[in-house]
């Protein structure tokens, strides 16, 4: 591949208060192995030279301890200080997730052409599944994570099933998700213009609903969310 320093971008919404989680803090800031959930997926992404900047998206009542916890002093190693200083920025996010992700992009200001968008409760991301989205948006255009769903898949109605799919044509959406930087704000215009009539959970539905092809890239199990209290326990004993 060819040489793709500075050509992308990440967005990491980390606007959701992670209410099935349970507790008072938003999951993202959550101690995981001895630091924030948060700090995995944001290290991952600030230590790859594809990638020119770093957006995070948080809620407005966390923003300023967002800020202390992460440009203070608590960042212990210098050159991970020196990529938080020249690599990111912080912006509030919005009601909902598409929301949160489009001031991000918003907030872009480097020359990278594409942005990854990626759930910072997804600890776990691989510097070769980034690689991967990377080349693929390249070579091909937008695309997202996802892996091939292992169970039966059933379509079901008030508590009786209705259909069964083949799982073979099943592929369960995780992130990074991407495309052109140009191509979300336009889409995002044609929102304003004409306001959705679904509320999109990912950047996916958007692309899909305005017609646009997203290729997928093969995640894994370790790319999976953190999402209730079980999972916590799970995503403990990876971080060891």
């Amino acid at each position: 591949m060819a040489d793709m320093k500075g050509k992308f971008a990440a967005v990491l919404p980390a606007g959701g208060l992670g209410k099935r989680m349970g507790g008072n803090i938003p999951k993202q800031l959550m101690v995981l192995g001895g630091k924030p959930v948060y700090r995995y997926s944001l290290e991952t992404f600030l230590s790859m030279d594809e990638i020119a900047e770093v957006v995070m998206a948080v809620p407005a009542d966390w923003k300023d301890h967002f800020e202390k916890e992460i440009f203070g002093d608590k960042v212990g190693d210098e050159n991970l200080r020196e990529l938080i200083r020249t690599k990111m920025k912080i912006v509030v996010g919005g009601a909902e997730r598409w929301q949160s992700v489009e001031n991000g992009v918003n907030a872009l200001t480097s020359d990278a052409e594409f942005v990854l968008v990626h759930d910072v409760a997804r600890p776990f991301i691989s510097k070769e599944i980034i690689h991967d989205v990377c080349e693929t948006l390249v070579t091909k255009g937008s695309c997202l994570v996802a892996k091939p769903a292992v169970d039966t898949i059933k379509i079901a109605k008030d508590g009786c099933v209705q259909q069964t799919i083949d799982r073979n044509t099943v592929w369960m959406a995780q992130t990074p998700q991407a495309a052109s930087i140009k191509l979300l704000k336009k889409l995002y215009g044609r929102i304003a213009a004409e306001p959705l009539n679904f509320t999109p959970t990912d950047e996916a539905s958007i692309l899909e609903y305005f017609g646009e092809s997203v290729y997928i890239v093969k995640g894994n199990n370790l790319n999976d969310k953190l999402t209730t209290p079980e999972d916590f326990e799970i995503f403990a004993s990876r971080a060891k």
